[in-house]
């Protein structure tokens, strides 16, 4: 998947300026494709050149202007087309978990504060994710949503999110207490 496909996915709903786009990747596109906004900025640019979006200039008169983007035909027909084609598998690259694979030859104690750490983001990002599928749904319950809902796919996509953040920090969890254990049991020994 190239970036452009996760950006014009992000501009279906509504028109977006850039910094926007950026406010939407951090909030929710980010659970599935992490961009740095100098980046974003940077596909804007050859997306509007390729007509796959199109952008307007809106005047401000208390702010500098700003443009704001939308998805073309072409940019729905692309879309179409990347949808139609085959889908890779997914793939870890994680440097805490190469870390966890060094666990036996290295500092335990770092190793555990560096899943601390990662744990405390993981639940931070859960409870982002619970807010952000709250909001989506409003008071329906989520069978309902699903059912009848506008529009599920950013609903569907926050779910998977949420079960990867849950999964780290579940993860996380429990290899500090597996480390924690074995610490006591060679400290007695």
């Amino acid at each position: 998947m190239a970036l452009r496909h996760a950006v014009l996915a992000a501009l279906l709903d509504e028109e977006l300026s850039g910094y926007q786009l950026a406010k939407s990747f951090d909030l929710g596109v980010a659970n599935f494709w992490y961009a740095q906004p100098q980046q974003l900025y940077t596909e804007l640019t050859r997306l509007e050149k390729d007509a796959l979006i199109t952008g307007r200039e809106v005047v401000q008169d208390t702010r500098p202007n700003k443009r704001l983007f939308r998805v073309t035909d072409a940019g729905l027909a692309e879309l179409e087309r990347f949808t139609a084609t085959a889908t890779k598998p997914s793939f870890i690259r994680d440097d805490l978990a190469v870390k966890v694979q060094a666990a036996d030859h290295v500092d335990t104690d770092t190793l555990i504060a560096q899943l601390t750490e990662r744990a405390a983001f993981a639940r931070a990002k859960t409870d982002l994710f619970s807010r952000l599928l709250h909001t989506m749904r409003g008071e329906r319950t989520e069978a309902e949503f699903l059912r009848h809902g506008a529009r599920i796919g950013p609903y569907l996509t926050c779910l998977r999110g949420l079960a990867f953040e849950q999964g780290n920090h579940d993860w996380c969890e429990h290899t500090i207490a597996i480390l924690r254990d074995r610490q006591a049991t060679h400290a007695r020994h």
